[in-house]
């Protein structure tokens, strides 16, 4: 199971015990916002296929891609992994996709969205699992390639 994949990788820097496990579903924003009593937009993972390199974008769960800036940063439309595909690509199914253990090639990138919160809540793998980190712990521990800006809908 992912789950067991993100334990051991956070394992390596004395952090699985941070991992949240709850009995309901956080497998959406709203989900996870119910479960973990915490605002819905302090996280959302959003994958994509990008001329055959597999993004994973980390945002803010109130933001939207914007697809001029998404084309800005990317050099290309943006185009949504199908449910069917995540997995396989990403190494997490819809509902724990998150950017820790991902299957190698996988590119993460960080929106500014997320800088506004002291801390946000990823999932780990599975529809029932997050870790609460800052930020300088999401940038450190997603192994980021950088921060993009394409999001738009959000406020700051």
């Amino acid at each position: 199971m992912a789950i067991e994949k993100v334990k051991a990788y956070f394992k390596q820097y004395g952090m699985e015990n941070r991992i949240i496990e709850m009995d309901e579903s956080s497998a959406t924003v709203e989900l996870a916002a119910q479960a973990l009593k915490c605002e819905p937009k302090r996280i959302k993972s959003l994958s994509f296929n990008a001329e055959g390199t597999v993004l994973l974008i980390v945002a803010a769960g109130d933001a939207k891609i914007d697809n001029r800036k998404y084309k800005e940063e990317f050099g290309t439309k943006a185009k949504m992994l199908g449910a069917s595909e995540v997995e396989t690509l990403i190494g997490h199914a819809v509902g724990g996709v998150c950017p820790f253990a991902v299957n190698e090639g996988v590119h993460v990138y960080l929106d500014e969205s997320l800088k506004r919160f002291v801390t946000v809540f990823p999932a780990c793998g599975s529809g029932n699992s997050a870790i609460e980190l800052t930020i300088p712990e999401l940038e450190e521990f997603s192994k980021c390639l950088k921060w993009v800006d394409v999001c738009k809908g959000w406020n700051e």
